[in-house]
């Protein structure tokens, strides 16, 4: 446990002072968590954080460093830290959650997930982003990266919520007339143009479904439109023994060398599942600076495999925590990723030092954040956005707390039930887990409705 400011602050007047117990920060010597005790997170009018540190130290700035002391000041107790990212998720897929349960993949696709997914319509993505994104505001998961069609719908359930997202449309192949995908690539490029706004918690990429999905020429191709556009080119990749041996024998090359062949590491890519990568695919993932979303519990559902975690950061590819869809998780809960991430690379390499609580706290928060390119989310420092979540410490499970013992707690005994604030850029939308920006009965309401009868229309 250490005392020292994380950062320095901000000349920007703070409007909100949030005070803790104890306040989770980024490290400024090596930019992993660092807990600060009586700690505060000083917040202004535009949403972004003014000052993170101990309390004597913000008062210490607010006396003698230029800055007026905020005008409101909530005295919370308790933990504050950075909300949680969702590195990878099809959250409107809550209306299809626990389909297909058993089957492979590929039948779980094809059988399961596909039949309901096209008969699906707007308002369903609507109704089912919007009861996810309860899930998810509910257990402190402010941000997710969105892979799915119905964009339009999505990104309105997020605004009306107060929430943010990464939406990358989905491209799907095999959902389009005779697999041609330029007009759909076309939609995506006027949707970056007319919705990309980070400002206002909206960033928009690309997804590519999967290089079994898509042809090589294709996923290039929309590799060049994300990197003209500076966008985040997202795209499954190595999820299962089969796909990476059907690439194989049809390319006569792993995935992950198909797509670089293709050009694919020209744009920012994020990975989703990365599980059957081998040394020469990891060296190629971390010479493009492409980063991987690390789904523990869908891929564990769907029998994939365990995603080789502790090669991967060793190798400098940056891994986010992501949950998947529900439909193959079946939750939209990140802290059960938090907690199963660790455990597997600890398991799977007999070491239990091979993943720290505080590694597998970066890869929910910071790590999270910079595997999606947000540099200004997912850390309580100066200059980010104030999406802050506050856990309630006065709990059985989270004591004693000893010291950095705290971030061992938080990682292996922490639960969204903990969860009882939740601020996205400095605006309260969940209070004492009661949420503010949703009407959880109506969404609930709807998302069964809809849920059945997506279910009773193939029975």
């Amino acid at each position: 446990m250490t005392e020292s400011p994380s950062s320095p602050p901000s000349s920007r007047p703070a409007t909100l002072r949030l005070l803790a117990d104890q306040v989770l920060v980024e490290a400024a010597y090596d930019r992993r968590p660092e807990l600060l005790t009586n700690g505060a997170v000083d917040i202004g009018a535009d949403g972004r954080i003014v000052a993170a540190g101990p309390l004597d130290v913000l008062d210490a700035g607010s006396t003698g460093g230029g800055r007026n002391r905020p005008e409101t000041v909530l005295n919370l107790g308790g933990l504050l830290m950075p909300g949680l990212i969702n590195a990878h998720a099809h959250t409107p897929m809550t209306l299809l959650r626990s389909v297909g349960d058993g089957l492979p993949l590929d039948r779980w696709l094809s059988e399961g997930v596909w039949p309901r997914e096209g008969r699906m319509e707007p308002e369903d993505a609507f109704w089912g982003m919007t009861v996810g994104l309860a899930e998810m505001l509910s257990a402190g998961v402010t941000t997710s990266c969105e892979m799915y069609l119905f964009e339009d719908d999505i990104v309105d359930a997020v605004a009306r919520a107060g929430s943010r997202v990464v939406m990358t449309p989905g491209v799907i192949a095999a959902l389009l007339p005779g697999g041609e995908v330029e007009g759909r690539i076309e939609q995506i490029v006027e949707f970056h143009h007319s919705h990309h706004d980070p400002e206002s918690g909206i960033h928009v990429g690309f997804a590519p479904h999967s290089v079994y999905d898509l042809t090589p020429d294709q996923c290039g191709l929309i590799a060049r439109h994300a990197r003209d556009a500076g966008a985040l080119y997202h795209i499954h990749l190595e999820e299962t023994e089969a796909e990476r041996q059907l690439i194989i024998d049809t390319y006569g090359a792993s995935a992950t060398r198909v797509l670089a062949d293709a050009g694919v590491f020209e744009a920012k890519v994020l990975a989703a599942h990365a599980i059957w990568l081998d040394e020469t695919d990891r060296r190629l993932l971390a010479d493009a600076g492409a980063a991987v979303a690390h789904c523990p519990q869908s891929n564990l559902k769907l029998g994939s495999g365990i995603a080789p975690t502790v090669e991967l950061l060793r190798a400098g590819i940056k891994v986010g925590l992501g949950t998947d869809g529900p439909a193959s998780n079946d939750s939209l809960d990140l802290w059960q990723e938090l907690k199963l991430a660790p455990l597997l690379a600890r398991g799977s390499s007999r070491d239990p030092l091979a993943m720290s609580p505080a590694t597998a706290l970066a890869m929910a928060t910071t790590m999270a954040a910079d595997s999606l390119g947000l540099d200004d989310m997912g850390r309580l420092k100066p200059g980010a956005w104030a999406d802050i979540i506050r856990i309630e410490l006065d709990h059985p499970a989270l004591t004693p707390g000893i010291g950095d013992d705290l971030l061992s707690h938080l990682v292996f005994a922490g639960s969204a039930r903990f969860v009882s604030d939740v601020w996205v850029a400095g605006r309260r939308v969940v209070e004492r887990g009661r949420l503010l920006s949703i009407d959880v009965d109506e969404a609930l309401h709807q998302a069964r409705v809809r849920g059945r009868r997506l279910a009773h229309t193939l029975s």
